[in-house]
């Protein structure tokens, strides 16, 4: 099969090197793709959102199957439109997509159907939120509707917190036109946990359970980022508490979209609170987690290429059940100074190569890009890896036990330096309270 995978970051990278494992694969093309996909792939310089173009590139080379990885592609309908032309695509169409590029649309329909979220208030009007913050109890949560690159949440801890979101979302445009409408929420108390099912119509199969660490610094202190590290499973998803969140919340959202005459086919990720009343959706994605997905498929065992191949062909129902490895997995990002802020870039990467030598270990590239080097000499001198986005990498470590994969993903860590590196130190820790010995 020749597979096409749409995006440029972590998430991709993990996408492309698991589907290359499989005997399905002959060949992966990745628009536009990073320094490290292009390790293993063939890169395309197409940008994720470009519709019309990507839709021309896989027409002319015969495309088998084209797996969309960012949701601003997915919500600007490029499902649509490769299904409109009898391309197999795997992910969501754009009324689907919805779930994630409206939070208003996801909140509304779990009021609707009873899906056990926070209650929560819609505003189209800065001077009603602002005056609505009167009313509520600190902490709340402040959405932006649209997206927002994973930063368009604010945990405020205070009316003035409350007050300087609001301002920047609605006023400011911070977010441009996905802050035009806000949601403020309760503050759910409780541990997060993300969880994933490959869904097609009615049909779900779940992934491997994990947590996302969203805060920059240690101890899930400072701003929202698009994530900073994962770990799979996610102890403090038990047997029990599983089929509770497939019951409550994936078969009654698949129930809620037929019923809004929507079929959905591809990820449904739901970012879970764990609360004393159960487990509570935080918020919807339709696509593969980052970097929850650099801790999940290094240890799925079923042929990743062939689960999304049957999927897009709403052949999902002949695969029963998924295969697992056993072992933990733990990702560390390693992202740029000042991010999520503003950050430098063309940074030179060294260690690269040392640590992806690391028995277990896997880099996966995400903000990174191939730069010439003035003056090389040889072939293999003119090029070097630098930086090129926030965040830069996705250092991950299979291990036996959580705290194993822990020590081996930040000893390959240490073995990577460019300037200006930052990562948190503490990815996995949660874990460690909530694991084997429960």
């Amino acid at each position: 099969m020749k597979v096409l995978v749409i995006g440029s970051g972590g998430r991709e990278h993990a996408l492309v090197w698991k589907i290359s494992q499989s005997p399905l694969a002959d060949k992966i093309f990745c628009a536009p793709g990073n320094a490290g996909i292009a390790q293993i792939a063939t890169c395309v310089d197409i940008r994720a959102e470009a519709v019309a173009e990507l839709l021309a590139f896989a027409k002319k080379e015969r495309i088998d199957l084209t797996v969309v990885g960012p949701e601003a592609a997915l919500a600007c309908g490029i499902v649509d439109e490769f299904r409109k032309n009898n391309l197999a695509v795997f992910g969501p169409d754009a009324s689907a997509a919805r779930l994630e590029s409206s939070k208003v649309f996801a909140k509304q329909l779990m009021a609707k159907y009873g899906i056990p979220t926070a209650a929560f208030k819609v505003f189209n009007h800065e001077t009603e939120a602002l005056e609505y913050l009167d009313t509520v109890q600190f902490p709340c949560v402040v959405k932006a509707d649209g997206l927002a690159a994973g930063k368009g949440v604010v945990i405020a801890q205070s009316k003035k917190e409350a007050t300087d979101a609001l301002i920047a979302m609605m006023h400011t445009r911070v977010f441009g036109d996905a802050g035009a409408t806000v949601i403020i929420e309760d503050c759910l108390a409780g541990e997060e946990a993300s969880f994933l099912a490959v869904v097609d119509s009615g049909y779900a199969l779940p992934l491997a359970s994990s947590q996302d660490h969203k805060r920059v610094f240690d101890g899930d202190r400072g701003p929202n980022t698009g994530g900073m590290g994962a770990y799979s499973p996610a102890p403090v998803v038990t047997r029990a508490l599983e089929k509770q969140i497939r019951e409550t919340i994936i078969e009654k959202t698949i129930f809620a979209l037929r019923q809004e005459h929507i079929e959905y086919r591809g990820i449904l990720y739901a970012g879970i609170m764990i609360t004393k009343s159960g487990p509570m959706v935080l918020e919807f994605n339709v696509r593969f987690g980052d970097p929850e997905t650099q801790s999940i498929l290094p240890r799925l065992k079923t042929d990743l290429l062939e689960l999304m191949f049957k999927t897009s062909e709403g052949r999902l129902s002949t695969i029963q059940q998924l295969s697992w490895d056993t072992r933990a997995c733990v990702c560390v990002v390693c992202a740029s100074q000042g991010y999520p802020g503003p950050y430098a870039k063309n940074k030179p990467i060294t260690g690269l190569d040392e640590a992806a030598r690391v028995k277990d270990i896997a880099v996966f590239h995400a903000g990174t890009r191939l730069e010439a080097i003035a003056g090389a000499q040889a072939a293999d001198e003119k090029k070097r890896i630098v930086t090129n986005g926030g965040r830069v990498l996705g250092v991950t470590g299979l291990g036996d036990s959580i705290q194993e994969a822990i020590e081996k993903t930040y000893r390959a860590v240490g073995m990577i330096t460019f300037e200006g590196m930052h990562y948190r130190r503490d990815i996995g820790s949660r874990a460690l309270d909530d694991r084997e010995d429960k």
